[in-house]
């Protein structure tokens, strides 16, 4: 099994690539649908990009797990994963930011690019490692569950901090 988790690995990250790109566009496509808001960017904030690396790489990981049942550790590698990505996206954004200035948009394309593939790769090495220990392994499904929630509560009820604000027109969450 160790083998399969590069194809895997290799799997996830294009659906995650190209599942973040749909989910970028599809709030506009859907004509601004309330009910697909929480699932795809809403506006161009630094938080709208991180749902559209989360919501690819959780799902993928549900859908992943059914085959992965005999590895205890599966969710700790997973929540490890997800949380690299998703840190990496602010950090990457707002040091090239704040040392180059404003961003042209494919800087910002990269950079999801890059986090994905980087918390893909974070996971392939920890899948190879021999033994990984893992107590309560339900505990990190329920912490990826409590991002999840954050995600879809934050939509609605969006705080006025600055990973949340629109830098095209400082608009915050649902316009």
């Amino acid at each position: 099994m160790k083998k399969s988790f590069w194809l895997w690995q290799l799997i996830g990250f294009a659906t995650t690539s190209l599942g973040g790109t749909l989910l970028h566009f599809l709030y506009d496509l859907t004509g601004s649908a309330r009910w697909i808001a929480p699932f795809s960017g809403v506006n161009e904030s630094t938080w709208e990009h991180m749902k559209l690396l989360f919501w690819p790489m959780f799902i993928y990981a549900i859908i992943q797990s059914f085959f992965f049942k005999s590895e205890s550790y599966f969710w700790r590698v997973k929540l490890q994963g997800i949380c690299l990505g998703l840190i990496l996206i602010p950090t990457i954004f707002y040091t090239y930011n704040g040392a180059i200035g404003k961003s042209p948009d494919w800087v910002n394309i990269a950079i999801f690019f890059i986090s994905a593939a980087t918390a893909y790769l974070h996971e392939t090495k920890l899948f190879s490692k021999e033994k990984i220990i893992c107590v309560f392994p339900k505990i990190s499904f329920l912490a990826l569950a409590f991002i999840a929630f954050l995600f879809v509560f934050f939509t609605f009820y969006t705080p006025s901090l600055g990973i949340f604000i629109d830098p095209t027109n400082g608009a915050i969450g649902i316009q």
